[in-house]
């Protein structure tokens, strides 16, 4: 249950991360429309909060780490595409409690259920990259 509930909390933090960059609007607004549609007793809401927070207030930091995997430009990737980027390496980066495969494989069902066809393929390829380059990874 509580992986199932971490989840379900990374599904609205890249619908919140998607409406923030499309936006711009104040992310506790944001926050707050997304916590009032969750279910509480299935979604990890501490999880929520915590993310959404530092990949907000960080996503500077985050885009200068995700640019240096990538071989396309920025601002080619997708909107959806870059919410789940931002999430992904602030795990890899951050969260050493969660292995890298399971953030990778979280990032993969994310971009299959949000992505277009291939992102996941595109998300997979740019996370294998920063899993090579990020030390202390824990396995």
């Amino acid at each position: 249950m509580y992986h199932q509930t971490r989840r379900n909390a990374r599904k609205y933090i890249i619908q919140a991360l998607y409406t923030w960059e499309i936006s711009k609007n104040n992310i506790l607004d944001i926050k707050n429309q997304y916590l009032k549609k969750m279910n509480k007793k299935i979604v990890d809401i501490k999880y929520f909060h915590e993310l959404m927070t530092k990949v907000i207030n960080n996503h500077e930091k985050l885009d200068q780490k995700i640019k240096k995997c990538l071989h396309i430009k920025m601002q080619k990737i997708g909107q959806i595409e870059k919410a789940i980027l931002r999430l992904s390496f602030y795990e890899l980066y951050n969260r050493k409690d969660i292995p890298y495969k399971v953030s990778i494989n979280e990032s993969i069902e994310l971009a299959k259920l949000f992505g277009s066809n291939n992102s996941y393929k595109f998300i997979n390829g740019v996370l294998q990259n920063a899993k090579d380059n990020i030390k202390n990874i824990k396995t």
